[in-house]
């Protein structure tokens, strides 16, 4: 893999893509890791597409100019069903390209119009969870802490924590109403959020890869779920039948 700084640019990489793999395209946007001016030696070019003659949406892979490329194709039409299903995954990845990446090629001010529905979707937020979704959100991150809590086995406790800080991140954001992340953007969500709150996990983590230190993880996730009621395990329910 090359180093990035044998790279050609990101953004002329592309622009030249996109006039040699898709030429008939009316609009395209470069968004991800270049233009946070965060690109690594592992960084690819994710480049949104959106051309009226497609009859459906696709993604493919490739490598031009130096660069792994993901290219997310699209018609007039069928990103609206992307930006429906991100929105309701409470993960914005659609939106967010559109919102924020660099506008490469605007044909009669396509682009325009479908940033705005983006933009509009990202500063509405996600759905709010209602309290049968926290309750069933704080009983699956008991279940997860308790297994933690009890385990002997340090190859499980990996597993275990790893899960834990995952779904504890999740609870963090969507019960403020927030837009999570998946990998690296649940770290990144986070961070936006509450950058203090993130160090304090981290910290967590950290205790118990380094030392095999649980403690500060546990007082972490009961802190969290303090303002929810705590932990909950007794008289949880699901589809069980009424009397």
């Amino acid at each position: 893999m090359k180093d990035i700084k044998s790279r050609m640019d990101g953004i002329e990489a592309a622009n030249k893509i996109v006039e040699q793999h898709f030429p008939e395209c009316t609009g395209s946007i470069l968004a991800g890791s270049v233009v946070r001016a965060e690109a690594t030696n592992t960084s690819d070019l994710d480049i949104v597409i959106f051309d009226k003659k497609l009859p459906a949406a696709y993604r493919t892979s490739f490598h031009a100019f130096g660069w792994p490329v993901e290219a997310f194709v699209h018609n007039r039409e069928s990103f609206k069903f992307f930006f429906e299903s991100d929105r309701k995954r409470a993960r914005p990845s659609l939106p967010d390209m559109v919102a924020n990446g660099i506008i490469i090629k605007n044909e009669d001010g396509v682009i325009d119009k479908i940033r705005g529905e983006a933009k509009q979707i990202l500063m509405n937020g996600p759905d709010n969870w209602m309290e049968e979704e926290v309750d069933l959100k704080r009983y699956f991150i008991t279940d997860v802490l308790d297994d933690f809590i009890g385990s002997e086995n340090r190859s499980e406790e990996l597993f275990i924590i790893n899960k834990l800080a995952d779904l504890v991140s999740e609870f963090i954001l969507r019960t403020d109403n927030q837009w999570v992340g998946e990998s690296k953007g649940m770290y990144r969500a986070l961070h936006i959020y509450d950058a203090n709150l993130t160090d304090e996990l981290i910290q967590s983590l950290d205790a118990f890869y380094q030392h095999n230190e649980k403690n500060c993880m546990i007082e972490f996730v009961d802190r969290i779920l303090e303002p929810f009621g705590g932990r909950f395990f007794e008289g949880f329910s699901i589809g069980k039948p009424g009397k």
